[in-house]
């Protein structure tokens, strides 16, 4: 999560104020949160719930999805004025009493989801997951198909691929990333749908060197830099650290000296859930490796929904 956090943070600042080098300074005064965090955050705090509820109640229980509008809905209200604001669409959903999708293809879908791929055990629990994470409100198929293309790219690079192999997926069943950063640097521009920066922002991962080098490539493009940070960044994160270095939160020095940085931002409950999160995740997976199997996520229904076409992503 620390990935999307940190993406988020430093591509704040640059929104609204786009720069094309990779020469600028990672954290300052005017950098700050924004609702990607806010909502990454929820997504994680909802499959903690969700979890818990299906090994209570055998998979009858209230599902992850009516988990996580409630929520989304309490931090909306408990954080309502994050740096950058939220989308005039979304800012209208936290506030209904039964709030319904609206159709987006917006790219908040593929911001949020990084929790998604961190705790799934399986490719198709990983696009489950984002599938129905991102129908709540971004149930058109290119927000669906942004949330999964995300999703699957971090479960992938949790599971220690190969760049090759995440761009060979991902090609194939989501995005064309046959193009370079430097081919669209100068005249890619502000665009807040999935299929106009999730590619983008996958590039940008794919490119980099390091951590702090894809956050550097991501920001260099200009565009919807907090979201297009958040993604690259969720997806570096994992794949620099590692799945042991990471579960174990034994990072190297770059990288932790940069999450330290990030932490400084950040309120309390949202490190608080983050560690909580960490250490789920690792028991989660644990669990999956030594027995085969652990507690669902989705409640019966909604493996039924959002199951059906396991394997199988959206065109």
């Amino acid at each position: 999560m620390y990935g999307a956090f940190i993406g988020d943070i430093v591509g704040s600042k640059y929104e609204f104020n786009n720069i094309k080098t990779k020469e600028f300074p990672l954290f300052s005064k005017d950098c700050d949160y924004t609702d990607d965090t806010i909502m990454t955050v929820a997504v994680a705090r909802a499959i903690m719930l969700s979890r818990q509820e299906q090994y209570e109640k055998s998979g009858e229980g209230k599902g992850f999805q009516e988990f996580l509008v409630e929520v989304m809905q309490d931090f909306g209200k408990r954080y309502p004025d994050p740096t950058g604001a939220y989308g005039g669409m979304f800012a209208n959903w936290l506030r209904q009493r039964n709030p319904k999708p609206y159709g987006s293809y917006g790219n908040g879908s593929a911001m949020r989801v990084s929790p998604c791929g961190l705790a799934a055990v399986t490719m198709e629990e990983a696009l489950a997951l984002a599938r129905a994470s991102a129908c709540i409100t971004h149930n058109h198929p290119e927000g669906v198909k942004g949330a999964e293309a995300v999703s699957a790219a971090i479960f992938l690079a949790k599971c220690g691929k190969s760049k090759a192999e995440i761009k060979q997926y991902l090609s194939e069943h989501y995005y064309d990333l046959d193009f370079t950063l430097d081919s669209i640097r100068d005249s890619y521009s502000f665009d807040g749908s999935c299929q106009g920066s999730v590619p983008q922002a996958i590039v940008a991962f794919l490119e980099s060197e390091n951590f702090e080098d894809a956050i550097r490539n991501v920001i260099s493009i200009g565009g919807d830099c907090d979201t297009t940070g958040a993604i690259t960044g969720s997806i570096a994160w994992i794949y620099y650290a590692g799945y042991i270095n990471w579960v174990t939160d034994r990072l190297d020095p770059s990288m932790q000296n940069i999450k330290t940085r990030a932490m400084e931002y950040l309120p309390k409950e949202f490190i608080d859930i983050a560690d909580e999160f960490l250490d789920m995740c690792g028991k989660r997976f644990g669990t999956y490796g030594r027995m085969g199997g652990c507690t669902s996520i989705l409640n019966l229904s909604e493996t039924k929904k959002y199951g059906t076409d396991w394997g199988k992503p959206s065109a």
